[in-house]
């Protein structure tokens, strides 16, 4: 272990976590670091040995790791910096302000300073924005015996020794990959190229979105994917966590936007009262003048509202069913973009499935409601008036329309988001539901209008 350490200035709380946590995992040790402050998880950090710091520096689950790092003197958090692999050190420094982080910058070497440049430089969110620079690779001309003691001298500054890439020995360009599985297997005089797996190998554009990203490394079953130039030289590699740690703050950020409001962007617990105001009273406020329009409906058929009563039963039941339709056609299409399942010109495929699904589920419902009017009537349980038959109707066709649009604009809407280049995601539950409870109210009243006139209305 080595034993160089930050400079002691670790208080009361910093003594007390080092104590309390000897024997725990790098992930238990992060875990608590994230509940105490910023400036107590910084003077436990520069209490800790070296190599131990480093190692939970690189875990993306630490949080405010560029805050902490800008409590550290600029000689020490080049020591961090330098042990750190060059992705995270890419990321934390991305979270820095412009002068703290051109001042870390500056006290890096010079080789590290061109990966992580070369890294930064990717748009966030595709194969170059989340690759690693540090990885494996041998020449074709190798041995197996000369690839691995390779793999023994650089494993400790390596982000994965899983897969190791063979190069072209005058090109640079990719080859082949060998597993380690494949590798201490062979003969130590062998070539390389006897253990290499056949075939050409997966590999991702620097520009690839990390969705198409996760989808090949699930579809090949990899634990790290090549991205490679156009000259097919290796710039680095994605690695499946990685992925998941990328996967699991969008699904997080996607969730968010879903529930109706903006994505909080750190934990629940974390976020302060005025943030929390703030991320959630412009959403609530929009859907709110949304629900106005919901009023101006009801006004503009107050006339028939004060001859037929018995419809106002109904609107609550009526406009749940639509926002429901809706939202479930949401849920389905934004996950199926999302996975890749369906594409933009996809749309008019969704649009036949969901006309057919929408009259029958309305339809389902539709019958429900006359089931329940007719039993309602027949065992005295409410009396629905003398034309309650036609009100009966009036449910059943009202439910079959306002299910069908609900189905038709949730499953359309994210398609139009995402034409629009804005987040399906953002066509959240509560948006959908509101949109289609204006417009369900305006059906209702309409079938009412067409079924009912000359009797109730």
């Amino acid at each position: 272990m080595n034993i160089n350490r930050f400079p002691l200035r670790a208080g009361h709380a910093a003594r007390a976590f080092i104590n309390n946590s000897r024997g725990a995992t790098i992930a238990e040790r992060v875990d608590a670091l994230n509940a105490l402050s910023i400036q107590d998880a910084g003077r436990v950090l520069s209490a800790m040995p070296l190599d131990y710091a480093v190692n939970i520096f690189d875990r993306p689950e630490l949080r405010n790791a560029a805050q902490i790092l800008a409590l550290i003197s600029a000689e020490d958090a080049a020591r961090l910096l330098h042990g750190m692999s060059n992705d995270r050190v890419a990321d934390v420094l991305l979270e820095l302000d412009g002068e703290t982080r051109a001042r870390l910058f500056s006290s890096l070497d010079e080789p590290v300073r061109v990966a992580i440049q070369h890294l930064m430089g990717y748009p966030p969110r595709t194969a170059g924005g989340i690759m690693t620079t540090e990885f494996v690779s041998v020449p074709d001309s190798w041995t197996v015996a000369q690839t691995l003691d390779h793999v023994r001298q650089v494993e400790r500054s390596r982000e994965t020794v899983y897969a190791i890439y063979v190069l072209d020995e005058r090109s640079h360009a990719l080859m082949h990959v060998v597993t380690l599985r494949r590798l201490i297997t062979g003969e130590p005089d062998a070539s390389i190229l006897t253990v290499a797996q056949k075939g050409v190998p997966v590999s991702a554009d620097p520009l690839m979105k990390q969705e198409d990203v996760a989808r090949l490394i699930r579809k090949h079953d990899l634990l790290a994917l090549p991205v490679t130039d156009e000259h097919g030289q290796v710039l680095g590699i994605v690695t499946v966590d990685d992925v998941i740690d990328t996967m699991i703050s969008d699904t997080t950020e996607a969730a968010q936007k879903f529930g109706g409001m903006e994505a909080l962007g750190q934990p629940y617990m974390k976020i302060g009262f005025a943030g929390m105001i703030r991320k959630r009273a412009g959403w609530l406020a929009a859907l709110f003048l949304g629900e106005m329009l919901t009023a101006s409906a009801m006004q503009h058929f107050e006339g028939e509202l004060e001859k037929a009563v018995v419809l106002t039963l109904f609107i609550p039941l009526i406009m749940s069913s639509g926002g429901n339709s809706g939202s479930q056609a949401t849920s389905l299409i934004i996950r199926a973009l999302a996975l890749g399942e369906l594409k933009l010109s996809d749309w008019w495929k969704v649009l036949f499935r969901e006309l057919p699904t929408g009259i029958v589920l309305g339809a389902i419902l539709g019958l429900v409601g006359f089931i329940r009017i007719v039993f309602w009537q027949s065992a005295g349980l409410y009396n629905y008036g003398p034309h309650w038959p036609m009100v009966a109707v009036t449910v059943f066709a009202a439910l079959i329309g306002i299910v069908t649009f609900g189905s038709i604009c949730g499953s359309m809407l994210p398609f139009v988001l995402q034409k629009l280049r804005l987040d399906p995601a953002s066509a959240s539950a509560p948006f959908v539901a509101t949109l289609v409870d204006v417009t369900g109210l305006v059906i209702y009243f309409s079938v009412a209008l067409l079924i009912l006139s000359g009797t109730l209305l």
